[in-house]
């Protein structure tokens, strides 16, 4: 299918009637080299929650960043609950109840929940000191209300990612915020800590709140969401009741074509063992994980959340040396004591959380493509050989398809999905010979997500041995020729390709 047709790209009108809570008219922003937004539409009802869609660099995060006030538009018109705003930064645009949960939480780690909620707004005895009893009530009435489950004076370093979450709303909601934007708030959830969530937005909704909502899962849409609207490149696609849209529409209206092939996987016929361990295992975190690799066969890790897999991939390469156990590669035992040594033996390792432990955000894009080859074949005689590495990593970048204005460009300035194909670059220039894939989807959208399976595929036509690590069922099952499925820090067992179902991935999962 080619491009949509022109009369669903024109915007909706807005909705008529007092229901109307947020209005976006002809938004433009520009960055260097980058044009975000060209003529964005967008309108938000009062109890209602909007789902915004689009691929990485669509143009959706600009947007709700400048209705949280983080950005201003060069041109077009704001109006919330009627009036036209000039939002010129975030703490004037929560005072109108304009908040913003990021999808990287900005907590105080050291500061209490109560402290968190109340920062800046703490009330105060009759000496001008923090009354704390008060603020601790005031936290509590306030979570209580949202059935979150959480102490008030439990620091935040002491909780998990789901919890985390659970403050940043109540602070939004305290300052009574009338439209939250939510960007992709279950990344990092449990299925059971999403449902919570959802319940969470629902009786939001049901107060009358506008939920901004943006998520690459395609079933929390279908499940959270009244309305949504997709954006592509920047310019407003269209906008949909959640009930009279499929996903394979959503899907060629963010892309602007059929994504015919999710999991282009290749039928490979897998040679020589390349990696086998036997026993691994690193105190109080796994133990007794053994399996074989061959050589262009791609090995799915399964599990649920705290099953172990990321922590298995850690120590294979390094980052976390074992207890005991052994690993062989290519018939010869190994001792992998850092990521050096890991690099050094043909291994390569993308990590699971790219802002955290993969990008190197001040930096550009050149720099976090070659950091993982400088002491190798580009250096001659302790000098770096500049043209050669500059070209090779253009070339990878070109065949990656990354899109960005230059190689020079901060790389925190990518859409995730560009961001994922540079780190990924950045260790096929090392031509591995094991590739440790952990979560290599997660955040981006259905069309880079395709073109990254694509690219996995095409690796192990060509011989490369892939560990690909996904919480995502669909994409464990549609690119593993085998899975290995763990729990609680153990292998629960092995399935092959033909008889992989969720159904029994879940069932070792859980067991």
């Amino acid at each position: 299918m080619g491009t949509l047709p022109v009369s669903q790209l024109m915007p909706v009108p807005a909705p008529a009637g007092h229901d109307l809570l947020l209005s976006v008219t002809g938004v433009h922003k520009a960055f260097p080299g980058v044009i975000a937004l060209d003529d964005a539409h967008f309108h938000l009802r009062k109890g209602s929650v909007h789902a915004l869609m689009g691929e990485n660099g669509a143009g959706k995060s600009t947007l709700m960043k400048i209705l949280a006030g983080i950005y201003q538009p060069d041109r077009g018109t704001i109006s919330f609950k009627g009036q036209v705003v000039k939002l010129k930064n975030p703490l004037e645009a929560l005072e109108k109840g304009i908040a913003m949960i990021h999808q990287e939480l900005n907590l105080m780690a050291s500061m209490t929940v109560a402290e968190n909620i109340w920062i800046r707004r703490e009330p105060r005895n009759g000496l001008g000191f923090i009354d704390h009893r008060r603020m601790n009530r005031m936290t509590k009435e306030l979570l209580a209300r949202l059935k979150i489950e959480l102490r008030p004076n439990e620091e935040v370093r002491s909780l998990s990612v789901a919890n985390r979450q659970m403050v940043e709303i109540a602070k939004a909601v305290s300052y009574n915020s009338e439209v939250l934007i939510m960007d992709e708030p279950t990344s990092a959830l449990t299925d059971r800590e999403a449902e919570h969530l959802f319940q969470i937005i629902r009786d939001l909704r049901a107060e009358g709140k506008g939920i901004v909502y943006i998520s690459h899962k395609m079933n929390e849409i279908f499940e959270i969401s009244d309305e949504l609207s997709v954006f592509r490149d920047g310019r407003y696609v269209g906008t949909h009741a959640s009930k009279d849209i499929t996903r394979d529409e959503i899907i060629r209206m963010m892309v602007g074509r059929e994504v015919s092939q999710m999991f282009p996987k290749e039928e490979v016929e897998p040679g020589d063992v390349v990696l086998s361990v036997k026993d691994l295992a690193l105190e109080g975190v796994f133990s007794g994980v053994s399996f074989e690799l061959r050589a262009g066969e791609i090995l799915g890790f399964a599990g649920l959340v705290g099953s172990g897999r990321s922590n298995v991939a850690e120590t294979l390469f390094g980052v976390t040396p074992p207890t005991s156990g052994q690993i062989t590669i290519r018939g010869q035992a190994v001792t992998v004591t850092s990521p050096g040594r890991a690099i050094k033996n043909g291994m390569a390792f993308l990590t699971e959380d790219r802002k955290e432990t993969g990008c190197l955000l001040p930096l550009g894009v050149l720099d976090n493509m070659q950091v993982a080859v400088l002491h190798t074949d580009y250096t001659r005689n302790g000098f770096v050989r500049g043209r050669s590495l500059t070209a090779a990593c253009a070339e990878m970048a070109r065949k990656l398809r990354v899109k960005t204005p230059s190689l020079h460009t901060s790389i925190e300035n990518l859409s995730g999905g560009n961001q994922q194909k540079a780190l990924i670059g950045r260790w096929l220039l090392t031509s591995p010979q094991i590739l440790i894939l952990d979560e290599p989807t997660r955040g981006i959208d259905v069309g880079a997500k395709a073109e990254i399976h694509a690219l996995i595929s095409s690796l192990a036509k060509t011989g490369t041995a892939v560990i690909l690590i996904s919480s995502e069922m669909p994409e464990v099952l549609g690119m593993s020729d085998r899975v290995m499925v763990m729990h609680e820090g153990k292998v629960t067992g092995f399935l092959d390709r033909q008889e992989a179902t969720q159904v029994k991935i879940m069932e070792l999962a859980a067991s």
